[in-house]
């Protein structure tokens, strides 16, 4: 594209969605720049430091659908192995429950083989799980990769195959209760919706398919942490042409009708462009950044939302060889604690537990000799304003003596150098709507067309990323989100491209 025709984009904020529009869009011949009101890309994907040499991901720990990303770099001509070195871990995960734990794999035979030693009797409805959701994950797929915008758009002939799938008042726990009979195994396939910040008995069945992608095509450690995705795709980026600008918020979005013109920044300075991309938090993007358009609070809080995520971030003075890459302890009543959760008002005593115990696959975060724990236990998000201010300190204590008490980390109190906790009080002022972390709940009345459509509504050239959007949480799916927007724009300006498909080789596999 000659210069003098480029138009100018600007994207608003540097997170996975953000980074994917901002990428693809450089390279497509627009003129690109990123505000980010950060000092550090990534969002929810950054990287978080602790004295003494410990690095984090502040966010997701691991990637599956690696294909996405890898088409996204596959779209600017590199690989994604070009970028970043990754680990495709196996076994993925241990699940423990009481007295019970069973590793997982994405290799099918050893996977079955694991669940027929710990869950005898069960082989077969596994196997028949596998093939029976690879028929459905084959037909969904290809629904998530295109925008809904009007009710036309169920018209096509690829969600009507979907539709059976979609139009169903089953959820996920109720799918697997069609392969499984111990409750235990069931979670085992149904924890998965948390990565949406769901309940499995409230969560649409068909999400089945997330815990399928992962036993299909495995997830993935990157070595430094997952934030090195972010800051791959911003050094891509910046070396494609487009300009980069840290630490710098924006105070409003302008616009006259339906038309967005650029952002007033909080230094006072106004960007101008031809279209806009928003990758903040919907719910705090919409509330907040458009002026005299933007959605009043109490219908935003109408809304349903996912659940919040507690953190604590540890530096250790040593290393827990033995201890599995991730390690998750399910609550001894799992169903109370979920319902606890969606109460959005009562904090379980009895939690679950998320571990990642990285040094075992990856020594970079820590110094030689120590490590750093990243820990996650699901919790209300702050809708009704708990006292997390009051409480953390002891909450975070009853989550390590839990740990302590459920694995091999017998002294890990003791071991400590270093802490940050991160409450859902604190997700909320750092922007994040109500602090739900996994952003608006995928519920069937918030889902296609029903989600806020990629090109916001109400305006002709600004369009929405990241997991508040189609096709909604998670970093695959946030990264398609970014190039659903980065294909509209270029089809609102008639700019080609062409797709990278590396999806359809592996659906046809199923």
């Amino acid at each position: 594209m000659p210069s003098k025709t480029r138009k100018s984009i600007l994207v608003v904020g540097a997170g996975p969605g953000g980074l994917t529009a901002a990428l693809l869009l450089q390279h497509r011949g627009f003129q690109v720049t990123l505000v980010e009101k950060n000092d550090r890309v990534g969002g929810r994907n950054a990287e978080l430091s602790l004295d003494g040499g410990y690095s984090f991901d502040v966010g997701p720990t691991f990637l599956h659908q690696k294909f996405c990303l890898d088409e996204i770099f596959a779209e600017t001509g590199t690989r994604s192995e070009d970028h970043l070195q990754f680990v495709n871990l196996n076994p993925m995960t241990r699940l423990s429950w009481n007295g019970t734990s069973l590793h997982t794999f994405s290799d099918r035979e050893r996977m079955a083989g694991e669940i027929e030693r710990v869950f005898p009797g069960s082989r077969d409805g596994f196997e028949r799980y596998m093939r029976e959701q690879g028929a459905k994950f084959r037909a969904i797929y290809p629904c998530l990769q295109r925008p809904y915008h009007s009710l036309r758009s169920y018209l096509s002939p690829k969600l009507l195959k979907a539709l059976p799938y979609v139009l169903t008042t089953r959820s996920v726990h109720d799918v697997l209760g069609d392969y499984f009979k111990d409750e235990r195994l069931k979670l085992a396939f149904t924890f998965q919706a948390k990565y949406l910040g769901m309940s499995p008995w409230h969560c649409p069945a068909l999400f089945s398919i997330l815990s399928f992608t992962e036993y299909r095509y495995g997830v993935y450690h990157v070595q430094g942490g997952l934030n090195r995705i972010s800051q791959a795709m911003a050094d891509a980026f910046v070396k494609a042409g487009g300009e980069l600008r840290l630490s710098s918020p924006v105070r409003r979005l302008q616009h006259s009708g339906h038309t967005v013109h650029g952002a007033l920044m909080e230094d006072g300075t106004i960007i101008k462009a031809d279209a806009v991309v928003v990758n903040a938090d919907y719910g705090h993007a919409a509330t907040r950044l458009f002026g005299g358009r933007s959605v009043p609070d109490e219908r935003m809080r109408r809304k349903k939302f996912s659940c919040s995520a507690f953190m604590i971030y540890l530096g250790l003075d040593t290393v827990y060889p033995d201890e599995p890459h991730h390690h998750i302890l399910f609550a001894d009543d799992y169903r109370r604690n979920v319902d606890d959760i969606q109460s959005e008002q009562r904090v379980s005593d009895d939690m679950s537990v998320y571990i990642r115990n990285a040094v075992v696959t990856d020594p970079s975060g820590a110094p030689a000799g120590k490590s750093g724990l990243y820990i996650l236990s699901p919790t209300i998000n702050h809708r009704h304003g708990y006292d997390w201010d009051g409480c953390k300190e002891g909450y975070a204590d009853k989550i390590l003596r839990r740990i302590e008490e459920r694995t091999g980390m017998k002294d890990l109190r003791r071991r400590i150098v270093a802490k940050h906790i991160i409450t859902p009080a604190d997700w909320e002022s750092s922007s994040i709507y109500m602090g739900a972390t996994f952003n608006l709940a995928h519920t069937l009345g918030q889902m296609l067309y029903l989600r806020p459509h990629n090109r916001c509504q109400g305006f002709d050239n600004c369009y929405l990323v990241g997991g508040g959007t189609h096709p909604g949480s998670g970093l695959p799916t946030i990264y398609e989100s970014g190039r659903i927007s980065s294909n509209l724009i270029c089809e609102r300006f008639g700019v080609p491209y062409e797709a990278a498909d590396l999806a359809s080789e592996h659906l046809r596999d199923l």
